[in-house]
């Protein structure tokens, strides 16, 4: 493949928003000056801040030419008006939208730019990168729509594109925009990219996908101030994301775009949905009464249609228990249905026809697809149990029996269990290990469990939080990658324990569940990591 030519220089102008947010606003404004002469413009939109946002970068405009600072006499309440006021200022071919608190990593103009011109698409793509901070863990967004450089010629042909709701990962034609009045929602709007990135679908455009990284969004979970994706206490956080939701539906459905109308749907039960009932068991029982009522109104908006593909998938099957109950229920089975990968946990009931449905009471929601679907996709689920001891820690894992599914697979044959540290995504090691015969129990408690022991060593794992993922080979030569159910039933399972090492001199270790129900391990080597976490637990102790 020949090696692309260079981008045409100043062809982009950045739109930098914010709002009371002088720690980071010039940050993000020299990252989008560092993008070098591709950058014509950066407009920054300060949305009225008290804290001084607009002093700072009315300094950094003096000393650069290609910075103009717009400020609104008043508070949008909202993401979407000083994003329009920006667009509405930008003089360039091509535009894009970063916020105050992100960054633009070195190359991604570049990277966008250069696509858009050699492959004539009006909207460009890339990776977006999820960076948590303190600790730095960076989880990339929607990867595997970036897998590779693609072009698509129109969205329906790929409605996975309605997955990728982020407006500020893409480079968009100005001309098109404007030509196709697509603005964001004014006011305050929470969740407005969804909105906006659905008229842009709705449009038709070329679309560029590079598997380059082009945005850094920071997760700043201890801030003060948090962001509208993470601020989800209050139950009116869920009511504004589903009424994004459905005004992103609305908007694809009336241009006639039924194909990605259907694919939105399908990606609120796969995305939105799961990752708030991970959280519901958690609330208090006003929230849980009051999101219960409002997701089934919501998902009672849904045709049969939306029901029909794949209708045991964890999203489709979630949503049809709460569409089946008036009342909140099963939450800790729900939980770990929504987990990832999904996992569903006894009891396996039976319908009077002898098919699988999900309780004795809910006959009505039927689970007969699971005796067809694949292995690599069914649900299954692992308990786990870790018991660190001076004479060696041990994982106890017990394989659940899914409606004759696994010894239709000839059984499980072998586990291979992986430890890996969140903050990094290292690997600490791969124990492999084969299962004992089935261990029989009641059918309506999940019928055959199969056993395994792994030997864990906390102390060769080092430093950081840990989670655990499972490979299971069965004898058909078929596999799933699962993660574990922790064992919170088990007193004393979660406790937090001092072991002697040879390497440390002590390690503390503790197994704990993670907000989907799966295990995980804390691990703090050493005197200082010890003090490290006492701090810690004092610290919130007098908070």
């Amino acid at each position: 493949m020949p090696a692309c030519s260079p981008p045409p220089s100043q062809q982009v102008g950045v739109v930098v928003i914010g709002y009371q947010d002088a720690a980071h606003v010039t940050d993000a404004v020299r990252s989008a000056l560092a993008q070098g002469a591709v950058v014509r413009e950066v407009v920054a939109v300060d949305d009225c801040s008290a804290d001084g946002s607009a002093e700072l970068l009315g300094r950094l405009a003096a000393a650069e030419p290609r910075l103009r600072v717009l400020r609104r006499p008043a508070n949008s309440g909202g993401c979407g008006t000083p994003r329009n006021t920006g667009l509405a200022a930008v003089t360039a071919p091509y535009v894009m939208f970063l916020d105050s608190d992100d960054v633009l990593p070195p190359g991604a103009v570049d990277a966008l730019l250069g696509a858009a011109v050699e492959e004539r698409a009006e909207v460009v793509s890339g990776l977006c990168v999820r960076r948590e901070l303190p600790s730095g863990r960076e989880v990339p967004w929607q990867a595997p729509l970036y897998a590779t450089r693609t072009v698509v010629a129109h969205p329906a042909r790929r409605p996975r594109l309605v997955h990728d709701t982020l407006c500020v990962n893409k480079l968009y034609r100005t001309a098109f925009l404007r030509r196709h009045g697509i603005r964001f929602p004014d006011g305050r709007f929470p969740y407005e990219d969804f909105v906006f990135t659905a008229r842009v679908l709705a449009a038709g455009p070329r679309v560029a996908l590079v598997p380059d990284p082009v945005y850094v969004w920071h997760v700043r979970r201890s801030a003060e101030r948090l962001s509208i994706s993470l601020d989800r206490a209050d139950v009116s956080n869920w009511r504004a994301r589903t009424h994004a939701c459905r005004t992103a539906y609305d908007i694809l459905l009336a241009a006639g775009q039924k194909r990605l109308a259907r694919a939105a749907r399908a990606k609120f039960l796969d995305h939105e949905l799961r990752m708030y009932v991970r959280e519901l068991e958690v609330r208090d029982v006003r929230y849980r009464r009051a999101w219960w009522a409002h997701t089934r109104a919501y998902l009672a908006e849904y045709d049969a249609a939306d029901w029909t593909r794949s209708p045991t998938a964890p999203g489709r099957l979630i949503g049809r228990v709460i569409l089946a109950s008036p009342e909140p229920r099963d939450l800790p089975r729900l939980r770990e249905l929504a987990a990832r990968p999904a996992r569903l946990l006894p009891p396996y009931p039976t319908g009077s026809d002898g098919l699988p449905v999900w309780s004795q009471d809910l006959p009505q929601v039927t689970l007969e697809p699971l005796l067809t679907r694949p292995v690599r996709l069914l649900p299954l689920a692992a308990d786990a149990e870790l018991r660190p001891s001076a004479r060696g820690t041990r994982l106890s894992l017990r394989l659940h029996e899914l409606y004759g599914r696994v010894e239709r697979a000839g059984g499980p044959v072998a586990v291979e269990a992986q430890w890996r540290r969140r903050e990094d995504g290292r690997c600490g090691g791969r124990r492999t290990a084969v299962f004992g015969p089935p261990e029989r129990s009641a059918p309506r408690a999940g019928g055959a469990v199969w056993p395994v022991g792994v030997t864990v060593d906390p102390a060769a794992l080092g430093a950081g939080t840990w989670e655990l993922r499972l490979r299971l080979r069965f004898r058909d030569g078929t596999a799933r990658e699962v993660t574990a159910h922790a064992r919170a039933d088990l007193p004393g399972h979660l406790r937090r324990r001092a072991l002697p090492s040879t390497r440390h001199g002590i390690v503390l270790v503790q197994p704990y569940a993670t907000h989907s129900g799966a295990l995980a391990l804390r691990v703090a080597p050493g005197a200082r990591g010890v003090a490290t976490v006492v701090r810690g637990r004092l610290r919130r102790l007098l908070h």
